[in-house]
């Protein structure tokens, strides 16, 4: 499997260093953190670190997150993909620079994601790891055709009141699901 994908209005790209500044501006955009406030990149060396860890994907199961960039005009709008859990199911994420929200890009690069990870490993459930009031990721898990699967509360956020919730695309083992609650 090739790293690049085409999708109709995007490209997907593997992250290279110059790819940096404009990644960081978008996890570094309060508009882009609205449902996880304190996730949000403050330093560079954060937005280092999650590429790092999408290199890391890459090289150990042979997929991971992409830069997502117009493929219009090669603006950078975003990044995402499916990442490996525990080693047990293929999580989906995604994140659009705010003024690319709503025009279906996450959706269009989830999907993407989701065919990717079913060329590699069609047996690894593919899940999206969400908080309850991120209305829009729970619509994107949901036109990709994954059912909630779990509810309980987000151990570790700083606010306690939130709850997480995992979409799944078919009911998961306790191992499994124990890998998406990590």
């Amino acid at each position: 499997m090739t790293d690049d994908l085409l999708t109709d209005r995007l490209r997907l790209t593997r992250a290279v260093p110059s790819d940096l500044d404009a990644v960081f501006a978008i996890q570094n955009d309060p508009r882009v953190w609205t449902h996880y406030p304190s996730l949000r990149h403050t330093d560079p060396a954060q937005t280092v670190e999650m590429i790092q860890r999408w290199e890391r994907s890459w090289t150990e199961v042979g997929l991971g997150s992409w830069v997502v960039r117009l493929r219009d005009t090669d603006e950078v709008v975003g990044n995402g993909g499916c990442t490996l859990l525990g080693g047990e199911v293929w999580n989906i994420g995604y994140r659009i620079a705010a003024d690319h929200h709503g025009q279906g890009l996450a959706t269009e690069l989830a999907q993407a994601g989701v065919e990717a990870a079913r060329a590699i490993a069609p047996e690894r459930p593919v899940i999206a790891y969400l908080v309850e009031h991120n209305l829009g990721s729970a619509r994107v898990a949901e036109k990709l055709g994954l059912e909630l699967v779990h509810r309980a509360p987000d151990v570790g956020n700083p606010d306690p009141a939130v709850m997480r919730l995992v979409y799944a695309d078919r009911p998961l083992t306790t191992v499994q699901l124990a890998a998406t609650l990590r």
